[in-house]
């Protein structure tokens, strides 16, 4: 089958694609995929250079997100049937034509979500969705801070804060990033280049503050971030997209009363697999309404995947970065 394969953590360079690579074994409980599309994430970086939580042993194909046909499913298996247009997670292997993963990740696509675009949901949405809905406990009529909210996690989670009910004000560097967030809602947007994040929020709040900010970012992001929440306010932090993971002053946060929540989405799977159902659910179901607009910018074919990476990894993206397997995943629009 063809799949781009790492052999090293050496990180990006030492990747290739081949038209050889052996097709997954099949499990208990799983389920075969034609791959037609995968969604790059700034895990798989991660993972070819060794600083992922999941590593895996060589030679293996990164990729956490897959879109595609079922090919194959195990004995008992009654969720999905071959022929099925599905998206599905894996702990890794999604950069091939084919892959296999738990029954429990796969999840049948409505009529109205190509497989480029399927690619690109599973793990944004499902991110921002937990994260806004049952981490934060986001209200109506309450005002988020969403940093990086051009990129994957941030404009889903702009799309969603607005879905709720929330004033959403998004960070982003220059004016093309902004006027994409602004296009899924955002109320308030600053340049985090050219503005102070701190003193904007102040002024657009009235002195005030937000109630709750949603930092996929880190670094200085989540310094202003702990200066320009009310009393009371939460945080929820999903990643490190600066490169700088914060140190946080525990002073600042016993005299505001903040709360700072740690969520890592993947981990789910196995402590809460319940959740995870019940979200995607709510979010295929937005999504067969017509609620949400999935945001793809650049689409590469695999043997591309360094370009790719390095497109999401230069800020040069917006919305997500996607794979094609050449198994016919252009868009039905």
């Amino acid at each position: 089958m063809r799949a781009v394969v790492c052999t090293t953590f050496d990180g990006i360079d030492a990747l290739s694609c081949v038209d050889d690579a052996p097709e997954p074994p099949m499990t208990n409980g799983a389920v075969r995929l034609k791959v037609h599309a995968a969604g790059i994430n700034f895990a798989d970086t991660l993972m070819c250079k060794g600083q992922y939580q999941v590593k895996p042993p060589f030679p293996f194909s990164p990729g956490l997100e897959v879109a595609g046909e079922v090919l194959e499913v195990a004995p008992g298996v009654t969720r999905v049937k071959p022929g099925d247009r599905v998206m599905a997670t894996v702990h890794y292997g999604g950069y091939a034509s084919e892959a296999v993963t738990d029954a429990s990740t796969v999840y049948a696509i409505p009529d109205n979500l190509d497989f480029i675009s399927a690619a690109a949901f599973p793990i944004v949405y499902g991110t921002s969705h937990v994260g806004l809905r049952d981490k934060l406990k986001l209200q109506a009529g309450e005002t988020l801070l969403v940093h990086g909210a051009a990129g994957g996690v941030g404009l889903t989670a702009v799309e969603i804060a607005k879905k709720m009910g929330a004033t959403v004000i998004a960070t982003a560097g220059g004016p093309d990033k902004l006027a994409v967030a602004k296009q899924y809602g955002a109320d308030h947007l600053i340049d985090y280049r050219e503005e102070d994040i701190r003193q904007r929020v102040k002024q657009l709040t009235d002195g005030r503050g937000v109630d709750c900010v949603y930092d996929p970012v880190g670094g200085s992001a989540f310094d202003a971030s702990l200066r320009c929440t009310v009393q009371g306010g939460r945080i929820l932090v999903v990643g490190f997209a600066s490169g700088t993971v914060p140190q946080i002053p525990a002073n600042i946060l016993l005299v505001k009363n903040l709360s700072v929540l740690g969520f890592y989405w993947g981990a789910h799977r196995v402590l809460d697999p319940d959740l995870l159902e019940d979200s995607f659910g709510e979010l295929l179901g937005w999504m067969a309404a017509g609620d949400l607009r999935p945001h793809v910018s650049h689409v590469f074919d695999l043997a591309d995947v360094k370009d790719a990476m390095n497109m999401l990894l230069s800020r040069k993206s917006t919305g997500k970065v996607v794979l094609t397997t050449g198994a016919g995943a252009g868009s039905l629009n």
